[in-house]
């Protein structure tokens, strides 16, 4: 099974990067984590995404706030898939500054945003393109949607006979 790359711009990042840590080892998915910054470690941001393929990454998650490059940084190096997960900043409008720098890529370059500071979900989707080619991860992921729907409709059925007469 190909490695998810999980790669944060600051030590800050990582309450919120955890999140996807643990989904991807939920899932049994392999993955490294990295701190590295698109603009304080450029030569070896560098070098891990234009290595990735090569040393067994299937995907690079890539968060990052404020002017959030390094998703773009990343994926300019690499064919691979990028997911961006922009982070919540104190000092601009609670991340929208990071996910408009995400989603704004140029034509050719681009990188899959998810939610601000949506970390499982960029998990969720690193382990679905994983799963385009292992038949074990996508049969994980239906019964993952599976659980999920039984909570949601254990909770419909508690507040229907609790509120409904």
């Amino acid at each position: 099974m190909k490695k998810v790359a999980v790669i944060m711009g600051s030590a800050s990042d990582l309450p919120v990067v955890e999140k996807a840590v643990k989904t991807l080892a939920d899932f049994g998915v392999p993955h490294e984590v990295h701190i590295y910054s698109a603009h304080r470690t450029p030569e070896e941001a560098h070098a891990f995404s234009a290595g990735a393929r090569e040393n067994g990454f299937g995907v690079i998650i890539a968060a990052a706030g404020m002017a959030a490059h390094l998703a773009g940084s990343l994926a300019a190096n690499t064919t691979l898939p990028v997911i961006g997960i922009p982070m919540k900043s104190s000092t601009f409008a609670n991340g929208i500054d990071a996910l408009l720098s995400t989603v704004q890529m140029p034509s050719g370059i681009p990188v899959a945003t998810v939610a601000v500071d949506g970390a499982v979900n960029a998990a969720l989707l690193a382990i679905e393109i994983l799963a385009v080619s292992d038949e074990s991860l996508a049969r994980k992921l239906a019964d993952r949607r599976a659980a999920d729907t039984k909570k949601v409709l254990d909770a419909n059925a508690e507040a229907e006979s609790r509120f409904n007469p």
